[in-house]
């Protein structure tokens, strides 16, 4: 029987051969086909070049469809997995930009794919003609078996005639080549027809009586054909390509099996010589199969954190466009991370796969909703600030100033407890609502414009305090004198309007008044931006342009969400850097700077919101 079909391990092989050349001088027995399927169980499975596209996967099922007798199985399930692979790929794509593009998952439907029904096709016929094969195969093996029979009969009948053993030996040889010719018989019945074979082989040698020229001649020509194959066994544990020099080293096997034996006293050795060369060969095949596996398993683990990072996604912090936007761009990256990660263990693979498949199908199936429920949050919020602008503008010419001022005044306070609206939306929806304020507020302030005289007496009032500034001086102690600047600082913005032509005027000389002390007492930079801002916002109180200090509200609250979001970003890629190495410490300590400063940076926008709420809050009293 043919080692090379049956894939049958070639140390089992060679234990029976050396086994039946001990005993006499017959031909080395074979192995059933039961028990080379059996062992072939055990053998790692065959790799093959996998093609990389849909097409060219095609092109090799119709190159096995015209060769089907070559056709190896493993082949064929391999190419029918990438199909399927590439297949979910392109699904997953098209499911992705499908949602991406505002699509809802529940209306996606899957293009036809023509490549799919024709693989479909192809794969129906090469498992017809699969079936047919081995149909044929099984009848060859039956006839097969009679012949192998009728050869065991006309052995007996040889061996019942040993007179004419020497005239007989020719025949003899005819029958031993062309047993060895036939190849596959039934499983079921290799065994005990190999016995019988050999039972007959045995006896012949046994009665016949050659003379010593022929018997010389035979071990000689058998031990230069045996000496040939060892030598030929031993090059091949040089061949690069291991899976192939296995497979040639089968072929080598069925030769030596096949041949006859040599001299009794040189069969030892033979006979080692070609099982040192098998073993070499059969080692380095067992070694490239356990690093594939060990390679497999690295992969499985790979694949599985990949796995557990987009498993342990937390959507409650998933709360923004930018938040989401971070995040889709981190799951890709773990996509693309996936794709250069070979195979694992084949009993597995399309298990990770969905485990993998099914996590990132979650992830863009709550972004989907996530941004379909923010589209309707936004389209609310329009809908609420369109209402009040209507409010506003229907109240603009009215001339009951201090109701009016009060509803006003509600309306503004009502509008930032609504949410923002779509960005192409924001500016235009504020012009119109803050119009609206600002036309009524400036019609109420020139009808009141009898408040000069108070506005004299703010002005002699902050005159004073610039005084009291002066007077502040080295001999000063420091903490006295931050305390003086500070309740200054209070008093000042304490106090109301002044006349306009004296605002710009006064305000100056105290700013550069306060940026001296500020020099002098090294009063932290950030004190200073806010001290200059609560100055400001005072000015604008004065005035009468509380529409202002909306505006600055709504710019401060979306610096605030930017600055928020930078840092979130910066935390998340801290977690994700590796500071194992020097590198990696610098990098990581140069991101924790970058989040301080910006903390520090949300920390002055947030008293910033609070001083404008404060004044907002005493102007309404």
């Amino acid at each position: 029987m043919d080692s090379h079909d049956t894939n049958q391990p070639l140390g089992e092989e060679l234990a029976e051969e050396k086994n039946v050349t001990e005993v006499s001088d017959a031909v080395v027995p074979e192995t059933s086909l039961a028990e080379a399927a059996e062992a072939a169980e055990q053998l790692p499975v065959a790799t093959f070049t996998v093609p990389k596209t849909k097409e060219e996967i095609l092109k090799r099922l119709k190159d096995i469809v015209n060769d089907i007798e070559h056709a190896e199985r493993q082949e064929i399930e391999q190419l029918k997995q990438h199909f399927y692979k590439i297949h979910k790929v392109e699904t997953e794509k098209s499911y992705k930009d499908f949602l991406e593009g505002g699509g809802n998952p529940d209306d996606f439907k899957l293009e036809p794919d023509e490549t799919e029904n024709e693989f479909k096709a192809l794969m129906a016929v090469i498992k017809e003609k699969r079936t047919a094969l081995l149909e044929a195969i099984e009848k060859q093996k039956e006839e097969n078996l009679t012949i192998k029979l009728g050869i065991i009969d006309k052995l007996k009948d040889l061996t019942a005639h040993p007179e004419d053993a020497n005239k007989n030996y020719s025949e003899f040889k005819k029958l031993q080549q062309q047993w060895n010719d036939i190849k596959l018989i039934p499983a079921s019945q290799a065994k005990e027809l190999w016995k019988n074979y050999q039972h007959y082989a045995e006896q012949f040698y046994d009665i016949i009586k050659l003379n010593n020229e022929f018997r010389e001649y035979d071990f000689k020509k058998n031990l230069e054909i045996k000496t040939h194959l060892c030598e030929a066994a031993e090059k091949l544990a040089e061949e690069p390509d291991v899976v192939s020099a296995f497979h040639q080293l089968q072929k080598l096997h069925q030769e030596f099996r096949e041949t006859g034996p040599v001299a009794k006293e040189l069969r030892e050795e033979i006979w080692n010589r070609f099982k040192t060369a098998s073993a070499n060969v059969n080692r380095r095949h067992q070694q490239h199969f356990e690093a594939l596996k060990q390679q497999e398993q690295q992969n499985l683990d790979a694949k599985t954190a990949i796995c557990e990072i987009v498993e342990a996604t937390d959507y409650d912090e998933l709360a923004s466009y930018a938040a989401w936007e971070d995040k889709t761009k981190e799951i890709i990256a773990l996509q693309a991370k996936w794709k250069t990660i070979g195979f694992a263990p084949q009993k597995v693979n399309t298990k990770i796969f969905e485990r993998f498949r099914s996590a990132c199908d979650e992830f863009f199936r709550r972004k989907g909703e996530f941004f379909k429920n923010k589209k309707e949050e936004l389209a609310g919020n329009l809908a609420k600030k369109r209402a009040l602008c209507e409010k506003a503008e229907s109240l603009k010419d009215s001339t009951d100033w201090k109701v009016t001022a009060e509803v006003l005044s509600q309306l503004q306070k009502e509008w930032k407890t609504i949410g923002p609206v779509a960005k192409k939306h924001s500016d235009a929806i504020w012009k119109r609502f803050i119009g609206a304020c600002d036309y009524f507020f400036e019609q109420k302030n020139k009808a009141t414009s009898s408040q000069h005289s108070e506005e004299q007496e703010n002005l002699a009032k902050k005159k004073a305090l610039i005084e009291q500034l002066v007077g502040i001086n080295e001999s000063t102690e420091a903490e006295d004198a931050k305390e003086q600047i500070q309740e200054i600082i209070q008093e000042w913005n304490s106090i109301g309007h002044v006349p306009f032509k004296e605002k710009d005027k006064i305000y100056k000389q105290f700013r550069e008044l306060l940026d001296q002390h500020f020099e002098r007492l090294h009063i932290r930079i950030s004190d200073r931006r806010l001290n200059s801002f609560r100055s400001n916002i005072s000015n604008a109180v004065q005035n009468g342009k509380n529409d202002g200090l909306y505006r600055e509200r709504e710019k401060l609250l979306r610096t605030y969400e930017n600055l928020r979001s930078e840092v979130q970003t910066y935390e998340n890629n801290i977690g994700f850097l590796n500071a194992s190495s020097k590198k990696g410490n610098s990098l990581v300590n140069e991101l924790l700077r970058k989040v301080e400063k910006l903390k520090d940076e949300l920390g002055l926008i947030q008293k910033k919101i609070d001083v404008i709420d404060e004044s907002l809050s005493k102007e309404e009293e």
